[in-house]
């Protein structure tokens, strides 16, 4: 009952000194209000514009890992391109055997790439990301299918001319009519179209969309294009378990399988890369911590600068209500009382402005930027307000603990 006593007159307070000195206290309040108002504003479009990026690269899978040429966290004037251009293309013989010894993945499947243009009479698409899968290729990434069905096993392995497209594919060729069972032509030979891939929308950056893909199965794929050792080179990827451990099992598994099946010796280096999806999203996650370290500088100018205005407002309140503080101390009222009444006052004026900034970056979430959503989550909400009272506790401690010493005679003596 104290503490709701308590935290009711500082509120009450709070109010007087809003109303008796209104231009000053909004002045005052100012900084505390730009202060998170930049925080949270800076946290909001750096959280916003991360999860848009790894949205945008959610073709990389969750938890998987892929046998390339090429390794993805090296690079610089001083990489040795050479060595890995020279280095054999993965082999579909190398993915059975893999599927047949792995143990540590969910999932195991092979997949080759290409830029092609579909035709469909006198309509046509270029630019189009072609990808030619196995079965499993479902069990290692999402596939997600608006409108018909995926390939059957039995259409993966007896390499029948049917297709999957994107719907940007499907409007443009198709126009409005229904896109399932047509025909369209890729390098002079006919698909049949049996799914279309759910809608992606636009992504914040260039990055591959299922919306301006085609899906062949695998063997499909090698009718098209030489695939292999001295063609293009396939890609084979694995869906490891869910935990960090799970994939340096996995890691460490394939590693030993296909060195043995590329025959290499034991003082020889991998001719081959294991590169895995998390290596990306959390070298996307240190740039945007270092972001959010530079909101936190911004903001703090401000922040210390509202603190200021706090402390000043809090002095002047202990010195309007010096005869005030007197009576309650004469009538028994203890130093801690005093203490925090003054401390509650201090966190609710600095709230005020820690809810007016939170309130601006609310409305700022309206505006569109291009692609990119912008989204206050709930977690910089409560941030937000978090570092507003911590702010009103340390700019009110000096003015609170100055009230509470105050002497009760000389204290009502002096109105």
């Amino acid at each position: 009952m104290i503490v709701i006593k308590l935290i009711w007159e500082s509120i009450l307070f709070a109010l007087q000194a809003l109303k008796a000195n209104l231009t000053r206290t909004i002045l005052s309040l100012l900084g505390v209000t730009v202060g998170i108002f930049a925080i949270i504003a800076v946290f909001t479009l750096v959280d916003s514009l991360e999860n848009n990026i790894k949205n945008s690269l959610s073709f990389l899978g969750n938890n998987v890992m892929t046998v390339d040429k090429f390794d993805y966290s090296a690079g610089g004037p001083d990489f040795p391109w050479w060595k890995y251009f020279r280095r054999p293309n993965n082999t579909f013989a190398e993915y059975t055997f893999l599927r047949d010894n792995v143990r540590n993945a969910d999932g195991i499947t092979i997949f080759a790439d290409a830029n092609v243009t579909v035709q469909s009479g006198n309509n046509s698409y270029s630019g189009t990301s072609l990808k030619g899968v196995s079965f499993t290729y479902k069990d290692v990434y999402d596939v997600p299918i608006g409108a018909g069905r995926f390939f059957t096993e039995l259409e993966i392995n007896s390499a029948r001319n049917v297709i999957l497209i994107g719907t940007k594919i499907a409007n443009s060729l198709f126009s409005n009519s229904d896109p399932l069972g047509k025909e369209l032509k890729i390098r002079g030979q006919k698909f049949f179209v049996i799914g279309v891939f759910e809608e992606e929308g636009e992504a914040l950056f260039d990055t591959p969309s299922k919306d301006e893909a085609v899906m062949v199965p695998y063997g499909t794929f090698t009718k098209l294009y030489n695939v292999g050792r001295y063609g293009l080179g396939p890609s084979i990827a694995m869906k490891g378990q869910e935990d960090d451990a799970g994939l340096i099992a996995l890691e460490n598994e394939v590693k030993g399988l296909l060195r043995a099946k590329r025959g290499l010796k034991p003082t020889e280096e991998d001719n081959f890369s294991l590169n895995k999806s998390e290596f990306i999203m959390n070298t996307i996650g240190s740039i945007f911590d270092v972001i959010s370290g530079a909101g936190w500088v911004i903001g703090g100018f401000s922040i210390l600068v509202g603190g200021f205005g706090i402390a000043n407002i809090m002095f002047v309140s202990v010195k309007e209500r010096t005869s005030i503080i007197g009576l309650q101390k004469s009538l028994g009222a203890k130093n801690y009382f005093i203490l925090f009444q003054f401390l509650f006052e201090a966190m609710f004026l600095s709230l005020i402005g820690g809810i007016a900034g939170i309130i601006l970056v609310y409305l700022i979430t309206f505006i569109q930027l291009g692609s990119l959503e912008l989204t206050l989550t709930f977690g910089n909400i409560i941030l937000g307000l978090g570092v507003s009272s911590m702010i009103g506790v340390v700019s009110g401690i000096v003015p609170a603990t100055l009230a509470a010493r105050l002497d009760p005679v000389e204290a009502i003596r002096s109105n």
